[in-house]
């Protein structure tokens, strides 16, 4: 089915290019206008993949939003972009949706470059607060009146970057609103003391009672009274309630209007109406399920929050039948190793699907800890039980560490405290994009002091490296692997682990490849290749980026005269550099070729696909060693 012919199943939503289409509908349209995105939705994530049941959470309180304000010049900022997809629907993309997440499609996150109204960009939690911040301050400055609104779901509204921009604004008065998009569910379960309160909060049924019949009274005055009275009715509840429903927002300076129906779309037009007019800090907490409308979703939303291609008429989702996941062979090593040692404990900031920790949380509850998302946090924290004598192992994903640079650098190794950072999503992940491609752990931690960084070339060799930083006492140790399974193209043998050694691979008497990691499999296969050529690779297996072994590295290239680096991580300050950059200083001057990823965001798409786009994949290294044989 072409582009037209998916947008002409919904005739309405097909006839909105822009927000302020939304005006000239009435109440019974705009119904229509969210059942049709509820359907795109169901039927387009099914065929492409991506966040499904957080966006069905999200549809009326789209519509309503969108229908109230003026966009543009109003600005809306998303967080995270897991609840997007209705925002998109909402901004003429509808004929592009089938493209979602796909190579050279739309992306599945806010991108300020695919449309003008994604005006902040969008992929880690907790960052819609303070840049909607931002965009109210620079209006205040330029003497503007447009709304600025941010949303945000529970578990990123926990956060610390949140807190401290709700503090902030509360502190200024700034006229914005926050919309709290409260689905009780995030990725994980939420933890903290917040979510406690969240619940609490959600607890007082009699407190929307009490709006209804205050909305009720205000609807009972005269023009012009009524007018006036509308930007007030929505915090009547404030003033009538008892003093023990006050709340934190409140305290610090928000005028805290909820929790109401985040369903009801009539209520929320009514709502979004008055909101608009209302000066100052406003705090909208809204109740959501999150996978409305589509029931299997609604039962298990943390099971449907991200999806692959799945049979939408017979709501069932594919079970994978591959082999095993780096992420699958991660979880299994960390049941080994508290079998081993009962100073072993796991941390997660809200990840444990993703990094594999359900097995262990179920196994070792005691012994494993939710953060939620604070990867600082949860760094720090890892710090103090290495200090207290446990042995705690920190799975995050790539790029969500780099939230947590400073306390990786001054809390971890600074002191030398032996903290198993395990990094998940390393490389290109694929479909999520620039947000998510682990591009860059390379070059951030390897020039950290004390800080050893190691990477697998398979799955067996991430349970090995697991079990092998049990014995690491000295200080830190970073693990980082790809997402996806391991490469079959490898040899079954393999040399134990020892500390800063590589692994020998292939001999060969042309050119040596040295890889890290994933790129092991791509340069074994280009190897072969290069033999039909009758060019003759040594392929060696860093295992240990750093410290580096350049004795067997060097012992390689003076026989073969040329070296070729292969890593998925930007050239700039990465593998490839400090390898060079490190012979010259043994006094070995050889023509060396890096292969790694360009000083670029890359786009998503299928990692295949990107790889090769990069040079990353056997035909790219292929042609890299043809060139360095060449020269």
């Amino acid at each position: 089915m072409g582009e037209m012919d998916f947008a002409a199943q919904f005739p309405l939503l097909h006839g909105i290019e822009s927000p302020t289409d939304l005006h000239g509908l009435t109440p019974k349209q705009l119904q229509e206008v969210a059942n049709e995105i509820r359907r795109a939705i169901v039927e387009l994530v099914s065929q492409t993949g991506g966040h499904f049941s957080s966006n069905l959470g999200t549809v009326e309180l789209t519509v309503a939003l969108y229908a109230t304000h003026s966009i543009p010049p109003d600005k809306v900022v998303w967080d995270t972009g897991h609840q997007a997809y209705p925002h998109k629907l909402l901004t003429g993309r509808l004929e592009r949706f089938p493209t979602l997440r796909k190579y050279q499609g739309m992306s599945g996150f806010l991108k300020r470059e695919e449309h003008e109204l994604d005006v902040f960009g969008a992929g880690h939690a907790g960052t819609a607060v303070s840049a909607a911040m931002g965009f109210a301050l620079a209006r205040d400055r330029v003497g503007g009146d447009e709304r600025v609104v941010a949303i945000a779901g529970d578990a990123s509204i926990a956060t610390g970057m949140s807190w401290e921009a709700l503090n902030h604004a509360g502190d200024l008065g700034t006229t914005m609103t926050v919309v709290l998009n409260d689905n009780r569910m995030s990725i994980a379960p939420n933890v903290g003391a917040l979510n406690s309160y969240l619940a609490r909060l959600r607890a007082r049924p009699w407190l929307q009672d009490l709006a209804k019949r205050a909305k009720g009274v205000v609807e009972k005055f005269p023009d012009p009274i009524s007018r006036v009275a509308a930007g007030l009715r929505h915090g009547i509840t404030h003033y009538m309630a008892p003093e023990e429903t006050g709340t934190i927002f409140e305290e610090i300076g928000w005028e805290y209007i909820g929790p109401v129906d985040g369903h009801d779309l009539p209520a929320l037009l009514d709502l979004f109406t008055s909101v608009r007019e209302l000066s100052g800090p406003v705090f909208v907490h809204a109740i959501t399920v999150k996978g409305k409308g589509y029931e299997v979703a609604e039962v298990d939303a943390r099971k449907w929050h991200g999806v692959t291609p799945f049979d939408h008429q017979a709501c069932e989702l594919v079970k994978s039948a591959g082999p095993v996941t780096y992420t699958q062979a991660f979880g299994a090593a960390m049941c080994e190793c508290a079998d081993i040692d009962p100073a072993v404990v796991a941390i997660t900031a809200a990840m444990p699907d993703g990094t594999g920790l359900n097995e262990f949380a179920q196994t070792y509850p005691e012994r494993y800890f939710d953060t939620g998302i604070a990867e600082p946090h949860a760094v720090t924290m890892a710090a103090g039980m290495a200090a207290g004598g446990l042995k705690p192992f920190c799975a995050i994903y790539s790029s969500f560490l780099q939230r947590a640079y400073d306390q990786v650098l001054h809390d971890v190794a600074l002191q030398r405290l032996p903290v198993r950072f395990f990094l998940d999503r390393a490389g290109l992940v694929g479909d999520d994009g620039p947000t998510h491609h682990g591009a860059f752990d390379l070059s951030y931690l390897t020039h950290i002091p004390h800080l050893v960084v190691m990477a697998p070339r398979d799955t067996t060799e991430l349970r090995e490296m697991a079990r092998f930083t049990l014995s690491m006492n000295d200080g830190p140790v970073a693990v980082r692997y790809p997402r996806g399974s391991s490469d079959d193209r490898l040899p079954e043998s393999r040399t134990p682990i020892q500390f800063g050694c590589a692994e020998v691979l292939r001999q060969g008497r042309d050119v040596t490849l040295v890889a890290v990691g994933s790129m092991v499999g791509e340069a074994f296969e280009a190897a072969r290749q290069l033999a039909e050529l009758g060019v003759d690779a040594s392929v060696i297996n860093a295992r240990f980026v750093k410290p580096i072994d350049f004795e067997t590295i060097e012992a390689d290239v003076r026989r073969t005269g040329r070296l070729v680096t292969i890593e998925e991580n930007v050239r700039t300050g990465g593998f490839g550099q400090q390898v060079r950059d490190g012979l010259e200083e043994r006094g070995v001057d050889v023509p060396t070729k890096i292969v790694a990823l360009p000083d670029a965001f890359i786009e998503h798409g299928a990692q295949p696909l990107i790889r090769r786009d990069c040079g990353l994949d056997a035909a790219g290294i292929v042609a890299a060693v043809q060139s360095a044989v060449t020269r």
